[in-house]
């Protein structure tokens, strides 16, 4: 699965820290640290007509990395959401529309690992890009990689961090056995995610999805979580084994970029019918109906 190249982007306005500017001449510093050290924080967020879809529950999640990480200087949602608005009136975007935001530690006043050199403040990225849910409807293909999603005392997975130097690896392995993503595993052997997305399972009416102890806490995943109960589907949290993957009736993937896809093929194994099933199928609506009418307005 290789995005394709979208037109529409070729002369988009990027925001770096309130500095509105062609994609083309936009400029982050060599001493900023997300390109020394790769320190910085990032969400993924959906455009719905003017609205975007669970706005605070992914500024939550931004500060919450920033205050893992230590950040001295975090903006505040007001400030966040004012250079949102004017990145998406200067690109006249509103609908079909991700946005990437990034927060680093900031400009280092010379090079170095040691965050004390980071003494200028915050650098504050929003990038918005016309694009449609990446995966295809019909379904994805995943190959379980041979890296694997690291424990707490590795790297907390619920920073939602700029590293993601693991998932690039096992990306590299999905691509390289022509599959769309990567399935991880923990250092236990359970299934963790995608290089990319969460993953639900479903066997018997019944809905898992593995815990959060090396993934994050994916705001499509708990959306998918809150319906299952208030729609009455059985649904649990729990650790699970690549055979019951295979064994699954439907294997479904949750994530911003994507919103809901189903999964068909494991390693090469036919998931279920090898097609969306059922339950992929009533809780992709169910998703559907939510962003139509949910979210925090930030166009006009």
């Amino acid at each position: 699965m290789l995005q394709k190249k979208d037109a529409r982007n070729t002369d988009i306005i990027v925001n770096i820290n309130g500095h509105l500017t062609h994609r083309d001449e936009a400029r982050v510093s060599p001493f900023d640290a997300s390109v020394q050290n790769g320190d910085g924080v990032w969400e993924g967020l959906r455009v719905y007509d003017g609205r975007i879809f669970r706005l605070r529950e992914h500024l939550t999640r931004l500060r919450q990395s920033a205050m893992a990480l230590g950040y001295v200087s975090i903006p505040t949602d007001d400030v966040i959401i004012e250079q949102i608005s004017r990145t998406l009136e200067a690109n006249g975007m509103r609908d079909g529309v991700h946005i990437r935001l990034t927060l680093t530690r900031g400009v280092k006043y010379t090079s170095g690992l040691d965050p004390r050199l980071n003494q200028a403040g915050h650098t504050l990225i929003v990038l918005a890009e016309h694009k449609p849910p990446v995966y295809d409807k019909n379904g994805i293909t995943l190959k379980t990689a041979a890296h694997r999603r690291p424990p707490s005392d590795v790297l907390d997975q619920t920073i939602h961090s700029c590293n993601q130097l693991t998932s690039i690896l096992a990306k590299l392995e999905a691509n390289a056995a022509g599959a769309d993503d990567a399935l991880m595993l923990d250092t236990r052997g359970f299934v963790a995610e995608t290089n990319a997305t969460h993953l639900f399972f479903v066997a018997a009416d019944t809905v898992s999805t593995p815990t959060t102890a090396a993934c994050p806490a994916g705001i499509t995943r708990s959306v998918i979580l809150e319906l299952c109960t208030l729609h009455h589907i059985p649904c649990v949290v729990r650790d699970v084994t690549l055979a019951e993957a295979y064994r699954a009736d439907e294997v479904f993937c949750t994530g911003t970029m994507g919103e809901i896809a189903a999964v068909t093929t494991i390693d090469g194994r036919q998931i279920g019918s090898q097609e969306a099933g059922p339950v992929t199928r009533k809780l992709a609506a169910l998703f559907r109906e939510l962003t139509q009418t949910e979210g925090e307005r930030v166009i006009p």
